[in-house]
């Protein structure tokens, strides 16, 4: 199972979001999304500096969000693009073999595009009401999830309101993992997230 951690470091209930990187780097957790959208540029590539310079033991991918040129910049393993982003195809050319490329889906026909886009994985939601961001957008349900998950080859990642305990369902449907920003970095900061 993917677990993909995303951040907010507004969201942080304790300590830096560089400790909350280290939490789950420690734990394991497959990717982390930076996604601290009024970073500037720069401060972003020093932030993925300072991240890539942390122990990672279990060589968990760092991704970034919206960034594709800070995140080839700085050397992470893939960049997130946002709904309504130019295709993963035009990033390919200038992205080195194995970078990551995902795209935020919120329909079974974005799943469907951003696979023949060649996206490498979907985050698809909401699926549940977010817990942590308004999005503007009516949960999608398990069903929906379980449509979107069935329609392509890539991974599809349940996103919005994901928790400990509706994970099994989200699986179950089909999603190759969760991700998230509240379950992670509430669990990183307990320690809880070793657990599961």
């Amino acid at each position: 199972m993917i677990r993909c951690y995303i951040t907010d470091r507004r969201t942080l209930v304790s300590g830096s979001l560089l400790d909350a990187i280290a939490g789950s780097l420690a734990a394991g957790v497959t990717w982390i999304q930076i996604r601290e959208k009024d970073l500037s540029g720069r401060a972003l590539f020093e932030l993925l500096e300072a991240a890539g310079k942390l122990p990672n033991a279990h060589r968990s991918k760092i991704l970034v969000n919206g960034r594709v040129d800070v995140a080839l910049a700085a050397g992470a393993d893939g960049a997130h693009l946002p709904a309504n982003s130019p295709p993963p195809r035009c990033w390919r050319a200038l992205a080195p073999a194995g970078f990551l490329i995902g795209v935020s889906c919120h329909s079974v026909d974005d799943v469907r595009q951003a696979e023949a886009e060649g996206a490498d994985y979907a985050l698809f939601g909401p699926v549940f009401a977010p817990l942590s961001k308004p999005v503007g957008l009516e949960p999608r349900g398990i069903e929906t999830l379980a449509h979107a998950a069935a329609v392509v080859r890539i991974p599809v990642l349940a996103l919005g309101g994901v928790t400990a305990e509706n994970t099994p369902a989200c699986i179950a449907a089909g999603a190759a993992g969760i991700a998230g920003i509240s379950l992670f970095q509430g669990a990183a900061a307990t320690g809880a997230l070793r657990a599961w």
